[in-house]
């Protein structure tokens, strides 16, 4: 593990000699879920308790790190510990069954993106949870990106005038390294509900989440449209989407797109008034630059460094120290998993 883990696990400790605090555990201590991990340790609002991951090694290695974690086979076995919350990184296909689990002990989640592989699970997930009245977010990581968060306020504020269009795109030059995300039954399908939530869920979140009157899409794989390859999975997905408010936003991504960089990542809003845009930088999956335009002009708003990576995990955590009670934010999922929905309904066959 590396130094900065070591540097999170002592902090963590100190921190426990302080003050009572809520007691989660992690479901998956992959890359992602690592990561995670010691973005809420670096926090210290909340106490890791417990490990569990279906390669006991790494979870072994992950627990020696915590101070106080134990290491448990499953969550069956880390709802036994009468947690307050639980982080949930494992794949997609799990995510509904387990949260809804989680919820149904009365335990809060932090779930990775999707929460469900269609609208129908995520429905039942947030119905779980609206029930048990806990505590249910998900890892929609870009909206806490800082440039992001700027236009975010921007927009709000009126700055550029009613929003009537925008563009957003994510282009991988890489695929999954998982051989789960190629098979439909257990992803919920290919770059579109991988990359492609994301971009649907900024553009709504940007404008205030309006009602989507209409949907229209194609999807590709490897430069055929899936229609007439119905055991396919997309690679490339475009898509628009007619808002109530008259806006219109259009949408792309991609897995191995040859680009000529690792990642193309853009999210562009155009208003009577002038536009923002924020785009990656170098083709980095990581640094972005916030800008405002006018007319031929720009001005830059946001720049690299901005270390955004668990910021949604380290929210949550905040939140759960402070009321784990039911947050109605997490239904703004369902419209976003509709979308989803409607695109894969119009392109896949049966």
């Amino acid at each position: 593990m590396s130094s900065n883990f070591d540097r999170s696990a002592e902090a963590a400790l100190r921190l426990a000699k302080a003050a009572p605090r809520p007691r989660v555990g992690f479901l998956g201590v992959g890359w992602i879920g690592r990561h995670r991990l010691q973005s809420i340790l670096e926090r210290g609002a909340v106490e890791i308790a417990a490990v569990a991951d279906f390669d006991g090694v790494v979870a072994r290695e992950v627990a020696g790190q915590i101070p106080g974690a134990v290491v448990v086979p499953s969550l069956d076995a880390l709802l036994e510990f009468e947690l307050d919350g639980v982080v949930i990184a494992t794949p997609t296909a799990l995510h509904a069954e387990q949260a809804t689990a989680a919820l149904e002990k009365h335990t809060a989640v932090f779930c990775q993106k999707p929460l469900g592989r269609s609208a129908d699970e995520t429905a039942r997930v947030i119905r779980a949870a609206r029930l048990a009245n806990r505590l249910l977010a998900v890892d929609l990581s870009y909206r806490f990106v800082r440039g992001i968060q700027k236009i975010k306020q921007m927009i709000s504020a009126g700055e550029i005038g009613a929003v009537y269009v925008a563009d957003l795109v994510f282009h991988n030059a890489y695929g999954p390294d998982k051989a789960w995300y190629y098979n439909r039954k257990f992803s919920g399908g290919g770059c579109l509900i991988d990359l492609g939530i994301h971009l649907i869920d900024l553009a709504l979140w940007m404008l205030d989440f309006p009602e989507v009157q209409k949907v229209s899409s194609r999807l590709f794989s490897q430069g055929r449209a899936v229609q007439h390859l119905p055991e396919a999975l997309e690679d490339y997905a475009l898509a628009r989407l007619d808002l109530a408010t008259g806006a219109t936003v259009n949408l792309a991504c991609s897995w191995r797109l040859p680009a000529g960089r690792d990642a193309v990542i853009r999210a562009s809003f155009f208003g009577s008034g002038g536009g923002l845009a924020i785009h990656n930088v170098g083709g980095s999956f990581y640094d972005f630059c916030a800008q405002r335009f006018q007319g031929t002009s720009r001005v830059t708003l946001d720049q690299p460094p901005d270390p955004w990576g668990g910021r949604a995990a380290m929210a949550w955590s905040e939140q759960l120290s402070a009321d784990t009670s039911y947050d109605a934010q997490i239904e703004r999922a369902y419209p976003v998993a509709q979308v989803i929905d409607e695109i894969y309904r119009q392109n896949i066959a049966g």
